[in-house]
């Protein structure tokens, strides 16, 4: 009789599954005794279980260096992985529970662009130190790329926030408006190209520095590169950057400009010498919403932290 393949149900019934919590903390940590104190176990049980994680995977995970250990290849590719296991996993042993933010213990995953944690950040962190001391926070950066598989990754976390794309309009996914903002036009202070005010055709003309920009010859998905396309500009690039933050930074003491958003803009316009211009043609208004997976609705957990996140918006 020929053996029936195991199912994987079966095979995940075999795993410790206390490991995926001990594989998470030992790469966060690079550090077996630290790593044994956030779990809660001794460090000859940390280092038992590193030993076990390191049979299955076939794989050292932690390399002896001379500053202490680091990841090994897979470790790295592992890293990401099992926070976003352990993630659902809490989501999944939490639900229909109650949820008291003074004592829980739980872990929430966001996604934002780095100007969102400019703008909301502080509240939001405020907020949750204040109502929930022992909750922790893993906040997760945008990458363009990510929305190609939105619809997988929105169910693996507990939120994102970004404006509204028409992919992200899907039956099983929910949301919330929490702020508003506005394009504006930065430059140097020093700048002359600006002072008799900006028009379509002079931002055509100067060079600029652009987030997310992937490629200097093709139009970018971004929300700045739609923006210049409504205006019909294609722009002399000469800085492009992965960060919404870096980009005032970059033009700075240059003559060069950028669009920004006016939240951003007015942070950081004084302390960089810069002036923050009115954007002409007729730019979209920037929607802020949050974004989350219907299956979160029932969770009490998420409701507070929706509630959190809705209110940190509003002190805005």
């Amino acid at each position: 009789m020929t053996a029936r393949p195991r199912q994987p149900a079966a095979h995940l019934a075999n795993l410790d599954l206390n490991l995926l919590v001990a594989l998470r903390e030992l790469l966060r940590e690079r550090n077996v005794t630290r790593a044994a104190a956030r779990i809660g176990v001794s460090q000859p049980a940390a280092s038992a279980s590193l030993s076990r994680l390191r049979r299955h995977f076939d794989d050292e995970l932690l390399i002896r260096a001379r500053s202490g250990y680091r990841l090994s290849p897979l470790a790295m590719q592992l890293a990401e992985h099992v926070e976003t296991v352990c993630a659902a996993a809490e989501r999944l042993f939490a639900t229909g529970s109650r949820f008291d933010p003074g004592t829980s213990r739980r872990e929430f995953t966001l996604l934002m662009a780095d100007y969102t944690i400019a703008v909301l950040g502080r509240h939001l962190s405020t907020a949750i130190g204040a109502q929930a001391p022992g909750v922790d926070l893993h906040v997760r950066l945008v990458r363009e790329a990510f929305a190609l598989d939105f619809a997988e990754t929105i169910t693996l976390i507990d939120g994102m926030v970004s404006p509204p794309v028409d992919r992200f309009e899907l039956a099983s996914v929910r949301s919330v408006e929490l702020f508003t903002d506005r394009w504006v036009c930065i430059a140097d202070a020093a700048n002359p190209d600006v002072d008799e005010g900006l028009t379509v055709e002079r931002l055509a003309a100067l060079p600029w520095v652009a987030p997310f920009q992937p490629d200097r010859g093709n139009p970018s998905g971004a929300p700045m590169s739609r923006q210049l396309a409504l205006f019909g500009i294609r722009p002399e690039i000469r800085v492009r950057v992965e960060s919404y933050q870096a980009v005032p930074y970059l033009v700075a003491g240059t003559d060069r400009v950028a669009l920004m958003q006016e939240r951003l803009a007015r942070q950081v316009a004084e302390p960089l010498g810069l002036r923050v211009l009115p954007c002409p043609g007729d730019p979209e208004p920037i929607v802020e919403r949050f974004w989350w997976h219907a299956d979160r609705d029932r969770d009490p957990a998420h409701r507070w932290l929706r509630d959190t996140v809705i209110a940190a918006a509003a002190r805005l």
